[in-house]
């Protein structure tokens, strides 16, 4: 291996961040669906040209898919044949290192004077890809066909050019057909930006050259990540967390973690966890690895990512539970739903161990709301896909954000003005969750409340949520943050979901309305020694009534429900405008 100096290795490294950076904003402003070009559900890498390993990720793409990517990643060179420049493999098979069906990779080989070099590689969000409703997050699933086309690895490039036959198998098996060519060749496109960017990058340093940095850089992040690891005090640390039900049978799924910590390696073992579930909160392997990885990124996020960084991680394979999906099991809540609370429950484990470093649950659903229909009004159909943001945890630094992202990765919500210029929707409220951060002495962040009203058409609303039963947990005595909740109004009937956050085919016509409220965050420390001043702002402010602020923290209210005369005299002396 070359010897590198420091400075060629920092901007060799940058370089190859660089390449996944610009991957990932070409993807971006090309893609047509709202769900990638403005809600930035998608990701680009670099993987190894043998192993697959993960080399470099953008900064702007899901956490989720820096495992899951090069699991799928591996399974195209199992299956590889015949390479040639220009070929691109299509996959979105869950069992092939995959998420759910949405989740549409594209693997690329990079060649390099004429020699395989490395694999370039991206996931899209599609907006759908067929099964029982539109959008794809069916919540009463009970096999993986119900949920949309599934395709192994197959070439849908060969040799630059777009293979006919298998798209038209593709956009005959998917609704808005004539729309997705659009996000197809913007995938496509953002792969060749990434070859130009790489060639580039290899002429000037050198194909040895930058191999070896590779390698150094692996090296050098699992020495990092297991410095941080040798921290954590020798033990065995035991967490939880639940998941609502499975979108068929009503009752909620456990994951049991158990975290071992010895010298400088960590432990994962899930395997008392539910069992199978019919529903489609199962997780494929890929997505439970990758799940793990993500949340000690959450804890060590100053450690770079690549292969190296998750070497000193040992994760036992959760066989013969609800955590090791395997064909034909229902998978579509495992990246946006089950890859979260599997999170919490790392941080629930370890927060025992890192109290100064860890936080509260946040809110841990990204919130999927997929509404499907067609348009009187262009006579055309359209799948709106909603993602919301909610409460993140307190934490030894204060108290959690609101609206924020969520777990799994940086998606956000598409801008309601874009979502009622696209579709046939009024969004009649979007604000706070108010009084749905969880108390503590740094209390959880809130989660959104949103309202969509149905303009013209009839449609069909489908949702795959979670914390609709369990609120995101407190820590350290810290108290749950608030529960997702959904509210459909049909002409003059109330509806919720059985499910509470799991429903799909809820026939809306003109003028019905949707709402949904977020969960917020777990509240961090004893509520009783939250800053008085603190809870009377947070009251002033509309964050918690006066009754939830004398229930939940019972510190700064005078007996007649008014605030405390000493916490309204520090307000007013900090500046704060306060009624009465």
């Amino acid at each position: 291996m070359p010897n590198l100096d420091p400075i060629t290795l920092s901007v060799i490294q940058s370089g190859l961040q660089q390449v996944c950076n610009e991957m990932d904003l070409a993807f971006v402003r090309s893609a047509f669906s709202p769900v990638i070009s403005e809600a930035l559900d998608r990701s680009d890498g670099i993987y190894h040209r043998e192993s697959g390993a993960l080399i470099a990720q953008g900064d702007l793409g899901l956490p989720v898919f820096v495992g899951t990517m090069q699991y799928s990643t591996q399974a195209v060179i199992e299956r590889a044949r015949d390479l040639a420049p220009g070929d691109v493999y299509i996959v979105n098979d869950p069992y092939l290192g995959g998420t759910h069906l949405m989740d549409v990779k594209f693997v690329k080989p990079f060649f390099y004077r004429g020699e395989l070099w490395c694999w370039l590689a991206n996931t899209g969000h599609w907006p759908d890809t067929g099964g029982m409703v539109p959008g794809g997050f069916s919540a009463n699933a009970t096999e993986v066909e119900q949920e949309g086309l599934r395709l192994p690895p197959v070439k849908l490039f060969k040799r630059g050019a777009l293979d006919q036959e298998i798209l038209s198998i593709i956009l005959s098996n998917i609704r808005l057909a004539d729309q997705r060519i659009g996000d197809i060749e913007a995938q496509a496109a953002a792969l060749s930006v990434g070859e130009k960017r790489l060639t580039a990058l290899l002429d000037r340093y050198g194909a040895d050259v930058v191999d070896g940095a590779i390698t150094e850089l692996e090296q050098r992040a699992s020495r990092q990540m297991r410095a941080r690891i040798a921290t954590i005090p020798d033990g065995v640390y035991h967490g939880e967390a639940w998941v609502d039900s499975d979108g068929v049978v009503d009752q909620p799924l456990r994951i049991a973690m158990a975290v071992t910590k010895q010298g400088e390696t960590l432990s994962f073992d899930m395997t008392g966890s539910s069992p199978p579930c019919r529903g489609p909160m199962n997780s494929v392997i890929a997505t439970t690895r990758s799940s793990i990885y993500l949340a000690v990124k959450h804890i060590f996020p100053e450690v770079p990512i690549n292969a190296g960084t998750f070497e000193p991680l040992r994760i036992t394979d959760p066989e013969g539970t609800f955590l090791y999906a395997r064909y034909p099991r229902p998978v579509s809540g495992c990246a946006a739903e089950v890859s979260q609370r599997i999170a919490e429950a790392v941080f629930d484990a370890l927060v025992q161990a890192m109290p100064d470093r860890l936080f509260a649950a946040p809110a841990g659903t990204s919130g999927n709301f997929a509404l499907g229909g067609n348009d009187p009004l262009t006579g055309r159909p359209y799948v709106m896909y909603v993602i919301s943001g909610g409460g993140y945890g307190g934490s030894p630094q204060g108290d959690g954000i609101s609206n924020g992202c969520s777990t799994i990765g940086i998606s956000k919500t598409t801008p309601i003005e874009i979502m009622e210029q696209r579709y046939p929707v009024l969004f009649e409220q979007f604000a706070l969750h108010e009084g749905s951060g969880g108390a503590g002495e740094h209390r959880g962040g809130f989660g959104v409340t949103y309202s969509v009203r149905l303009r013209r058409g009839e449609a069909r609303a489908s949702m795959v949520m979670d914390h609709g039963r369990f609120g995101p947990r407190g820590a350290l005595g810290g108290d749950d943050g608030g529960m997702n909740r959904v509210h459909v109004r049909v002409g003059d009937a109330d509806y919720t979901p059985p499910h509470l956050s799991k429903d799909q085919d809820i026939a809306l016509r003109p003028g019905d309305v949707v709402t949904v409220s977020t969960p917020g965050g777990g509240g961090y420390g004893d509520p009783l020694r939250r800053d008085p001043i603190s809870v009377a702002r947070d009251v002033q402010r509309g964050y918690y009534t006066e009754a939830d602020a004398r229930e939940r923290f019972r510190v700064v209210l005078a007996p007649d429900g008014t605030l405390d005369q000493t916490a309204t005299e520090a307000l007013r002396t900090a500046g704060v405008p306060v009624a009465g």
